[in-house]
């Protein structure tokens, strides 16, 4: 095959690719391919930009496959723009008349379980001085590691070890109101829900999730993760106070599930504006993508955020420094939901929840 076939094939190859997440379809051969977005962009300008360095431009198929791919590509980058430094701030800096008593710092960090080396991420927590702290995949093993490590530091705590690597950890150096641990979709399968008093006293909604992931061995269907968003985005739309949602989501933010959990939530991005902050896989130096995430209502800003570095997980944690200036909400409001975006969210609870019954009918499910 010589360069020329090879760069249509590859032009073809990106259409295809680029084309199928857009089939409302969750089915994890589908759902993957929402994945390695940036990569795919990358790859397809190198393509045309080698096929017009390579080659002449001559003929109607030239034109064609260089029309096609350069239109892929567009719509490829602007699926990324957002989360670039050319795309405006969706959560503005803190102004200077900040109360700093409105000051958080909070993290998510996805640990792996299997992972027995604990010295690295305690290090880095000494390092960063969380206010807040979310560790998933946690163990017995890993919440023994934490609390010895660190656990003097945080007097309140939300312990949820478990050994199928959805066990969750919550540690705050404020004082959690009414913690609950919730299992949305799976028994098997918590998240946390508090409010939180800082130390102005305000009070603070936030929600610490982990859904499972899409994957063909265990759960086929992206059902049960995207359900749990929806459900989680409906509890921060109905808050009363400002909301944090943070966590490891499985799921990139450009994929249409995490923008309709925005929408309906009425949440704002973290990265928006800054840049991507890749978090997985941190084993990999090309097949990166962010999948921790914080999300926050509109009466944030944010000072600062950061992915840490390597502490021997498959995930690099992920930091923010938030302030809380509700008078200056409306600067940064994000658009309401749509009917027809509610009643999406709707029918994904509805298919998880059909699902669930139809296996238990079935006699195989845990739920």
């Amino acid at each position: 095959m010589n360069l020329k076939s090879f760069l249509q094939g590859f032009g073809i190859l990106a259409v295809v690719i680029t084309l199928i997440p857009i089939i409302a379809a969750d089915y994890w051969w589908i759902r993957m391919f929402d994945y390695p977005h940036i990569e795919l962009t990358l790859l397809t300008l190198t393509a045309i930009a080698a096929y017009f360095i390579r080659f002449e431009i001559r003929n109607w198929r030239d034109y064609a496959f260089m029309i096609v791919l350069t239109a892929c590509f567009l719509y490829q980058f602007a699926k990324l723009y957002p989360y670039t430094p050319l795309f405006p701030l969706e959560l503005n800096e803190p102004t200077a008349m900040v109360n700093e008593e409105t000051g958080m710092k909070i993290l998510t960090a996805n640990v792996l379980q299997k992972n027995e080396i604990s010295d690295s991420l305690i290090a880095d927590m000494r390092r960063v001085q969380p206010d807040v702290a979310l560790f998933t995949e946690t163990n017995t093993r890993w919440k023994n590691a934490i609390q010895e490590g660190i656990g003097a530091s945080y007097p309140y705590k939300v312990e949820v070890p478990l050994p199928n690597t959805y066990g969750m950890m919550l540690y705050s150096r404020f004082e959690l109101i009414n913690p609950e641990v919730k299992y949305l979709v799976d028994d098997s399968i918590p998240s946390i829900h508090t409010e939180i008093k800082l130390r102005s006293g305000d009070r603070i909604r936030l929600h610490a999730i982990h859904p499972t992931p899409p994957m063909p061995q265990h759960n086929p269907s992206s059902s049960d993760r995207d359900a749990e968003l929806m459900k989680v985005a409906l509890e921060a739309r109905n808050s009363e106070i400002p909301v944090v949602v943070l966590g490891d989501f499985n799921d990139v933010p450009w994929s249409q599930t995490v923008g309709l959990f925005k929408r309906i939530g009425e949440l704002l991005d973290v990265r928006s504006g800054r840049s991507f902050y890749n978090t997985f896989d941190a084993t990999s130096f090309i097949m990166r993508w962010p999948l921790d995430h914080i999300f926050l209502s509109e009466e944030f800003r944010v000072k600062t955020i950061a992915a840490g570095p390597n502490i021997e997980s498959d995930h690099f944690h992920f930091y923010a420094e938030l302030f809380l200036q509700p008078e200056l909400a409306e600067q940064q409001k994000p658009e309401p939901a749509s009917k027809n975006d509610l009643e999406k969210a709707m029918k994904q609870i509805q298919k998880e929840q059909e699902e669930d019954a139809e296996k238990g009918q079935n006699g195989s499910s845990n739920k």
